[in-house]
């Protein structure tokens, strides 16, 4: 349910900036490929010391603010009825964390829509995935409706719906599911509103002349924040908050990174990607993709192209922004703003 590059700059004139990236290492030149420098020794800094007085100044506040007996019951970050099917299953009486680790289904998926099932807990007030040494007054299962692989189906919300009612069984619940006919509904028309308000941005760094080292491209890239990622071939730039995804993708042939000696091979081609709702928007990531094209482009002497091999210029940068701020507008109105838990899980 992907709104490509290559629909996006079509509003604006027919460019094209993104598709599907072939990978491949191209010969090298005679001259061989650039080769990475000995790494040199970083210099170390302190960090300055914390103000003990600001620290103790804190405590006290902490101290001071009147005891609360229960927590207001708060909203849940892993499931939200703007993407996802709840079913909510009611006890008698607090159920152990234990028991409903006990009888969770072995699969968290049904199809191929992830589920999840958390506990109201008695103490905290939080909604929080079930764990031992707790005890929870009520149970929600969330089934996300719709994702990048298309919308919820009747088969897929019909195995959720054994499975919901096995772990309610099991811990002695009773379970309200909402109607199929309107899941699916929800799920098909939130799908059609994805398609249409989804972005991912790519663009090749093009070798001008001396190809590179896999070792070159990473430690070029490093000079930039970039750092290797989890899969073979795959630099990023991670996010400044924690456990985010990262807000853009440096990619190059995998095969070359899982040679035996990558070094004796030759690069040509990078791939600089961007997913957009992934990064909220006064994160300004465009730019930083932009900016991090340009920078990359300097150090490894390449040219950005798009993925038909032509030069990119100021105005095919400015034309998408454009279009840009238009489908930012468009996710918040729908309280889908890209960056938010809810898009991030949407649009996956």
């Amino acid at each position: 349910m992907s709104l490509t590059l290559t629909t996006l700059l079509a509003i604006v004139g027919g460019l094209v900036l993104a598709g599907v990236i072939a990978h491949g290492a191209w010969t090298a030149r005679k001259a061989g490929p650039k080769r990475a420098l000995p790494p040199l020794e970083e210099p170390h800094f302190d960090a300055p010391p914390v103000s003990t007085d600001v620290a103790a100044e804190v405590e006290e506040l902490e101290v001071t603010l009147p005891a609360v007996a229960r927590p207001l019951r708060r909203p849940s970050a892993r499931i939200d009825a703007l993407i996802d099917a709840i079913a909510t299953i009611t006890v008698e009486q607090p159920v152990t964390g234990d028991l409903a680790l006990q009888h969770q289904p072995g699969s968290r998926r049904a199809g191929t829509k992830p589920l999840q099932i958390e506990g109201l807990n008695a103490a905290s007030g939080d909604w929080e995935l079930p764990a031992p040494g707790q005890r929870y007054g009520e149970f929600q299962a969330g089934l996300k409706m719709a994702s990048r692989s298309g919308p919820l189906n009747e088969i897929e919300y019909s195995e959720f719906v054994q499975k919901i009612q096995a772990f309610a069984d099991g811990v002695g619940g009773f379970v309200q599911f909402p109607d199929m006919l309107d899941v699916v509904a929800r799920a098909r028309e939130l799908d059609q509103f994805a398609a249409s308000h989804d972005a991912q941005l790519a663009l090749l760094l093009r070798a001008k002349a001396t190809a590179w080292t896999p070792g070159f491209v990473q430690q070029s890239a490093g000079r930039h924040g970039f750092v290797v990622g989890s899969l073979p071939g795959r630099l990023v730039l991670p996010a400044g908050e924690e456990g985010a995804p990262p807000v853009l993708t440096l990619q190059f042939d995998a095969q070359a990174a899982l040679a035996e000696d990558p070094e004796a091979l030759s690069l040509r081609e990078l791939t600089l990607a961007l997913d957009v709702p992934q990064t909220a928007a006064e994160q300004e990531p465009f730019a930083l993709w932009q900016e991090s094209a340009r920078a990359l482009a300097r150090d490894l002497e390449a040219e950005v192209c798009d993925d038909r091999g032509q030069v990119l210029g100021l105005h095919a940068f400015a034309a998408i922004d454009v279009e840009l701020k238009k489908l930012y507008a468009a996710l918040a109105e729908r309280d889908l703003a890209a960056g938010s838990p809810a898009a991030r899980r949407l649009f996956s």
